[in-house]
């Protein structure tokens, strides 16, 4: 019996020292990890879908801030920006790219990118927070958008 109680103090000290998060890393969508900061992290609620080039990315790009356990962090108004991520046909990221937060959702309605490519990601951030990387999606020029819609 005494051995077990030994055994059992060696193993909780080794889980865990002073500052260490409290419970496991949890995979979001989009790449971030709950645990990743002490205030929280961003998600994409909305991911970015295919797009024509030089039209707005739809529907809306929504990013939200989220506690350690996953829940909305309704009282956050601060400010979140998105920039490309992976850029692979040197495109420029147009519209709004900083936003307020509104009850802890940020909405990008007006993003749009200039040129035809594959593989295009997004990188939300914001102050006191993780960033968080979108899942990748395609920019079409103007025969790939003709294409896609027939």
């Amino acid at each position: 019996m005494k051995a077990l109680y030994v055994m059992a103090l060696f193993a909780a000290g080794a889980c865990a020292g002073p500052g260490a998060p409290i419970g496991p890393d949890i995979p979001r969508e989009g790449g971030g990890t709950l645990g990743s900061t002490t205030s929280g992290v961003l998600a994409f609620l909305v991911q970015p879908n295919d797009v024509a080039a030089g039209s707005p990315i739809n529907p809306d790009m929504k990013v939200e801030a989220l506690d350690t356990l996953g829940n909305v962090l309704t009282d956050f108004s601060g400010t979140v920006r998105v920039a490309l991520g992976s850029n692979p046909s040197g495109g420029t990221l147009g519209g709004t790219v900083s936003v307020v937060a509104l009850s802890g959702v940020a909405f990008f309605d007006t993003l749009v990118i200039n040129q035809a490519g594959s593989g295009y990601t997004l990188v939300a951030s914001a102050p006191g927070f993780g960033s968080v990387l979108s899942a990748p999606f395609t920019v079409f020029g103007a025969i790939g958008a003709a294409e896609r819609a027939q």
